[in-house]
């Protein structure tokens, strides 16, 4: 049973007069725990509601679209308490995070339900039977795993937990019930890496169409590791051949699915100083939230954007100067697009400016973790023109704070001039550059 927060106006949950401070017991007889149940017995087109009020029960029945909403809010999404993790990962970035942050970013979540919901990857290693027989009842996919190894007693070592090796047959559970996952493994040099890579590769690809896709990503290392196991990042050599395995491996595949189903991560083809692949490599993109073809999908939407902004005979760009900040893994594509607007454009004055991630240190080179504190360190006393334009996912929303807890309007006012927040929509984001309207 679940408490009701709030109850939209004139949904059919309003109309059967349920209010706030009811409590939510069962839909058609089925007892609700959390969002899972809660989504999964509302796909009715009739269902009865057994509320609770001041310890008396009512039914209300409701007739509505079979996937509609009845318009019930509860205190969180889960209708549950997040469930945290288990593990004590050699890797985990959490614990490489410095003191002063919020208290959130400290909290770790391996919480199946915020698979299906948010797209987070989950370790296994809080379900229990019962609880893949419920996903695998309720039909509930994909399932975003964090897989790492397929070998149960290194997955242990790497993970110190005890269930982390006996729970891999969930993979085989889900597989056989015909739910689609998608795998990650995070690389750490000298532990899950080699033959053992290989191995976990060939398992998972074992696995396919149910395992629909897996991204290899190296671990990232930051400068607060006092104390946590010794890691190391891959040299430009090793990172090469990470890459010329993980390909193997999709190439295999490719012949025999039609899919690579693995896929290594940009971070590891700028870490082998390579060229990114082309766009047919990445097929669909499956694996875009793993950073897998992030840079070559931006690359691909940018050359698409500027040439229909030249072909449109636009009114020139507005005359100013600005500077676009990104990390060091962004800068060439940025630098690339800065350089054809610069030439289309010649009104607007573009300059670049990598920002080197001291406060995590300089080997993470993701733009979502730059924070105001550096931006504003290295671009204070340097000409930043009339706009400075900041990377999207590098603020919390809707607050606008960086992870170090500076706002965008802290940075802004310290600057001196308009810090603009980059849209996600790369041609939105290019006119807004240039000061071109629609």
């Amino acid at each position: 049973m679940v408490k009701i927060t709030d109850v939209e106006k004139k949904s059919p949950a309003a109309k059967k007069r349920i209010k706030p401070g009811d409590v939510l017991i069962s839909i058609n007889g089925n007892e609700i725990n959390d969002v899972l149940d809660y989504r999964f017995y509302l796909a009715d087109e009739k269902i009865t509601l057994l509320v609770e009020r001041n310890g008396r029960t009512k039914r209300k029945k409701i007739k509505k679209g079979e996937y509609d909403d009845v318009g019930l809010v509860f205190e969180t999404p889960l209708m549950d308490k997040k469930h945290s993790c288990k593990n004590k990962c050699i890797f985990c970035f959490i614990d490489q995070n410095p003191e002063g942050m919020r208290e959130s970013i400290y909290f770790k979540d391996d919480d199946s339900r915020l698979s299906f919901i948010h797209g987070n990857y989950v370790t296994l290693t809080n379900m229990t039977d019962a609880d893949v027989e419920r996903i695998i009842k309720m039909r509930m996919s994909p399932i975003n795993i964090s897989v790492h190894t397929t070998d149960p007693e290194l997955r242990v070592a790497m993970m110190k937990n005890k269930r982390s090796g006996e729970v891999l047959r969930y993979l085989r559970d889900f597989a056989e019930a015909g739910l689609t996952m998608a795998g990650q493994i995070v690389l750490c040099r000298g532990v899950n890496d080699g033959e053992h890579l290989r191995k976990t590769l060939s398992d998972l690809s074992e696995l396919y169409p149910s395992m629909s896709s897996v991204a290899v990503v190296p671990a990232g290392l930051t400068k607060h590791r006092e104390g946590l196991y010794p890691l190391a990042d891959f040299t430009e050599e090793e990172a090469g051949a990470v890459i010329d395995m993980i390909d193997g491996v999709g190439e295999k595949n490719l012949l025999r699915f039609g899919t690579r189903v693995v896929f290594a991560a940009d971070e590891l083809y700028l870490k082998a100083g390579r060229e990114l692949p082309p766009e047919d490599y990445y097929e669909d993109y499956p694996q875009l939230d793993n950073g897998v073809g992030m840079l070559r999908l931006f690359a691909e939407e940018e050359s698409t954007a500027i040439d229909e902004l030249a072909e449109l005979s636009l009114k020139e760009s507005e005359k100013k100067t600005v500077t676009l900040v990104t990390g060091a893994a962004a800068e060439g594509t940025i630098s690339d697009m800065a350089d054809r607007l610069s030439q289309l454009f010649p009104n607007t004055k573009i300059r670049v400016k990598k920002i080197i991630n001291r406060y995590f240190g300089e080997t993470v080179t993701v733009s979502g973790l730059l924070t105001g504190r550096d931006i504003l360190e290295q671009l204070s006393g340097e000409d930043v023109g009339d706009e400075v334009f900041i990377p999207h996912n590098c603020l919390r929303y809707p607050e606008e704070d960086f992870l170090c807890g500076m706002t965008r309007q802290e940075l802004e006012e310290s600057l001196g001039v308009p810090v603009r927040i980059s849209s996600p929509d790369v041609y939105e984001n290019i006119r807004c550059i240039l000061g071109i309207g629609d």
